[in-house]
């Protein structure tokens, strides 16, 4: 449920953004903001600066200048804050192996304090498609289906902002195929989403706007009615060779 601290047009604003590592700048004054209910992409090569604004809104690192709210909360002063309204989706899928899909999936909703955490484990995994492998280990998994119970556990507290880094990573063809269709699926809710990927077919499908980061600077964006997707590309490869 939305606090009254989110009665705001936006559910992420960063603001000169910056995250330095010793001389290495790896984000260089970062403005970007997303609407609540948007779908927003930011696309950029390996080493662009991604992971670390996903860290940064994830309240796993901290930003070494500049501003950063998520949900109306301050993410440097209130990190507790923003982690009870986030959820996060990566290329690691941190779930454990060892224990069964509905094992994890539970095991997340009580450390969240979801009610009846027994019952939205088996409504979530039903959701992904899971139902069948409810209660086979997630070792036996194939990375595709490790990528949906992640979403799973994202979502299991009702996060009404997701940060998606990189999902597309290692997922095969039928695997992309079948994450994208739950991505349409979690678009729908109504969520909050930032993805960011250097895939930009994948990227370009479900999204409302669409950002550049390239040598730690957005160095492009727009809304995705604005986009000639061939144009997109040679902006793209551009705008990463210059950066």
């Amino acid at each position: 449920m939305r606090d009254s601290h989110t009665d705001n047009e936006y559910d992420i604003r960063a603001v000169g953004l910056g995250k330095t590592f010793g001389p290495n700048e790896a984000l260089r004054g970062i403005d970007l903001s997303v609407k609540k209910g948007e779908f927003y992409t930011l696309f950029g090569p390996n080493g662009a600066g991604k992971t670390t604004f996903i860290k940064i809104l994830s309240t796993l690192a901290k930003p070494s200048s500049g501003s950063l709210t998520v949900a109306g909360h301050n993410a440097v002063k209130e990190p507790d804050s923003v982690r009870g309204v986030i959820g996060v989706v990566s290329h690691d899928p941190f779930l454990y192996e060892n224990l069964s899909a509905f094992e994890n999936i539970k095991f997340f909703g009580t450390m969240y304090g979801v009610h009846d955490a027994d019952g939205k484990a088996a409504e979530l995994i039903d959701r992904v498609g899971l139902g069948r492998r409810m209660h086979d280990l997630v070792r036996t998994f194939s990375r595709g289906m490790k990528q949906r119970l992640a979403v799973a556990r994202a979502i299991v507290h009702d996060p009404h902002i997701l940060l998606l880094d990189e999902p597309y990573t290692g997922l095969d063809q039928h695997g992309a195929g079948v994450f994208g269709e739950m991505l349409s699926m979690l678009k729908s809710d109504r969520r909050t989403i930032l993805m960011t990927t250097h895939n930009i077919e994948e990227g370009l499908d479900r999204s409302d706007r669409v950002g550049i980061l390239a040598g730690g600077l957005m160095v492009y964006e727009s809304r995705m009615e604005e986009v000639d997707r061939e144009a997109f590309r040679e902006i793209y490869i551009s705008r990463v060779e210059n950066g």
